[in-house]
């Protein structure tokens, strides 16, 4: 089964935490997939990713570019994977109909917003009740801790 991660943001907003992850991702000889649901949200990334250089640059494309799939990372409102990846970051409460098509699943939530809070708890239900091996990562002053 697919290793889904639940990401708990307490101290950052997606576009500050997502790089370091999406970097970690990269390093790992990875490509990525972003499912967002908004397309400002879309965009914020798309410039935000542009602006990282610590600690690596990180390529990425969007809808409208040539070669998506050659894309190390991929930002859509879709649920489209032209680069083929097998990492998929969920923001803004995104949904996957089929994590079995990744390796690993990324879901990030704003935990100041007691709504995300609750439909990650949703996700959580039924990821778990599908039979995927689940994490929870919560942000902390130094980084993420993994709970147990």
């Amino acid at each position: 089964m697919t290793q889904i991660g639940f990401y708990h943001l307490t101290r950052t907003s997606v576009p500050d935490a997502l790089p370091p992850l999406l970097s970690r991702t990269l390093a790992a000889g990875q490509k990525a997939a972003v499912w967002c649901s908004s397309t400002p949200l879309v965009e914020t990334l798309d410039k935000a990713l542009w602006q990282v250089s610590s600690p690596t640059w990180l390529p990425h494309g969007r809808a409208g570019i040539l070669c998506p799939d050659l894309q190390p990372i991929w930002l859509t409102t879709e649920e489209d994977c032209p680069n083929e990846a097998r990492f998929l970051f969920l923001l803004e409460g995104r949904q996957c109909p089929d994590p079995a098509r990744f390796e690993r699943v990324f879901d990030l939530f704003d935990g100041h917003d007691d709504t995300a809070v609750a439909a990650a708890r949703e996700r959580w239900t039924a990821a778990k009740t599908a039979g995927h091996a689940l994490t929870y990562w919560r942000q902390e002053e130094q980084g993420w801790k993994r709970a147990r």
